[in-house]
């Protein structure tokens, strides 16, 4: 007897219709003999309706009483879920985060897990019952409600699967596995069958939107074998595991882009130990990720520093980052919410030389202009117009030959 998590997207449990869908497909799994763990996000978009509440009543709502309301959407979801199976002759219980214990840290609205007690869980399993589990939520020390931030119901579905030592957690959404690229930006890109927790994580963290990179680096973590499906057909999806269980690929195995970046740029900054340090402190203590950075060659003692910042997080940053500059008594600070990054991703890259050649004779050819590098082994990203995004990502996807199948 397998232990199956599905976990089901607000795509996926949108209407009455689709709970029952999902309803069938949980039923089908423990027909087939396996233990079935559901993990439900809230119904499409129900958070942001709640969050538009919230907006009405305050200007600046207070992050706990969000948590307290946003997480009422998945308590509606998990309830549906359950009684559509109960009323298909399925023997289901629905969970909350606090009934699991998915005990986490006190950062509301981006919380991190920290426990799980699944003794609750298991119990019901062992009755023979679906267990359909609140994602996103948690609760902390003192007992009071958190979330996990966007995409964290792939998060809490990753987690209990680690908890349970489940054989696998399946990932439904509304596309039918991981592509080479975005297949809105790029027609010809094609799905990947297989593909390493490494690859995935790099892909995650940069835009891919199929999985969120924190329930990736957790999979990786506890060994967690992930299939990403489709919640409206059978079929296989595409499978990420363990860096072993994939046969040597393509040198580069997808290209991701995220629009959602802003470019920094603080001038004059004095060239002594320990300025850089200080200069970006306090994005740090804001909880602002800084991503992609850039020190010019110093000259008279002083270099420009630029980086990136998510661009919704552009306005915090730049109050940030100017207090900081006038403290070290740096030049001016200059900011560009209109930039993009794109990024091309493969664990052959270890081993293949030309491959950054490749990617900034394509963008050339394309007419696109590198603001900014970064590398890693497996990833070389570019800061660019955000206007070029999709020419540099079809570019870039063509440069590589990835709509063709690998040898």
């Amino acid at each position: 007897m397998a232990t199956i998590v599905q976990k089901f997207g607000g795509t996926s449990v949108g209407s009455i219709d689709l709970i029952r869908n999902v309803a069938r497909r949980a039923a089908a799994c423990r027909q087939q003999g396996n233990r079935v763990v559901v993990v439900v996000s809230a119904m499409a978009g129900e958070t942001n309706r709640l969050l538009g509440l919230a907006r009405e009543v305050c200007d600046l709502p207070h992050h706990r009483e969000i948590d307290v309301l946003v997480s009422t959407g998945e308590q509606v979801s998990i309830a549906l879920v359950a009684l559509a199976l109960q009323e298909a002759g399925v023997a289901a219980r629905s969970l909350l985060g606090h009934q699991v214990r998915i005990v986490t840290d006190d950062a509301h609205g981006r919380a991190r897990i920290q426990t799980i007690d699944a003794s609750a869980v298991i119990e019901a399993l062992e009755l023979g019952e679906i267990v359909v589990v609140a994602g996103f939520q948690g609760v902390d020390a003192e007992g009071s409600i958190t979330t996990l931030g966007r995409g964290g119901s792939d998060l809490s579905a990753v987690a209990m699967a680690a908890a349970i030592n489940a054989d696998v957690c399946e990932i439904y959404t509304d596309v039918d596995g991981i592509y080479t690229s975005d297949p809105n930006v790029v027609p010809g890109a094609r799905k990947i069958a297989r593909i390493g927790f490494e690859e995935m994580l790099e892909l995650a963290s940069l835009g891919a939107k199929v999985l969120q990179a924190r329930s990736v680096e957790i999979a990786m973590k506890h060994g967690v074998r992930l299939h990403v499906r489709s919640s409206f057909h059978d079929g296989e999806g595409s499978y990420v595991v363990p860096e072993e269980e994939v046969m040597e690929g393509p040198v580069v195995t997808g290209v991701a882009y995220d629009r959602n970046t802003a470019k920094i740029t603080v001038c004059a900054v004095r060239d002594d130990p320990g300025v850089a340090a200080q200069l970006l402190r306090p994005l740090g203590e804001a909880g602002i990720n800084v991503d992609v950075i850039i020190q010019n060659v110093a000259s008279e003692g002083h270099t420009d520093v630029s980086f990136t910042v998510p661009q919704n997080e552009l306005e915090s940053a730049l109050a940030a980052i100017e207090h900081a500059a006038r403290t070290l008594g740096s030049g001016t600070v200059t900011s560009d919410a209109h930039v993009a990054k794109v990024s091309v991703v493969g664990a052959g890259m270890r081993s293949q030389a030309g491959v950054a050649v490749a990617m900034f004779e394509a963008l050339g050819a394309a007419g696109v202009n590198i603001q900014m590098i970064t590398t890693s082994e497996i990833k070389i990203s570019c800061v660019i117009s955000e206007g070029s995004t999709e020419l540099a990502v079809r570019a870039l996807h063509e440069a590589y030959g990835l709509a063709m199948e690998p040898a």
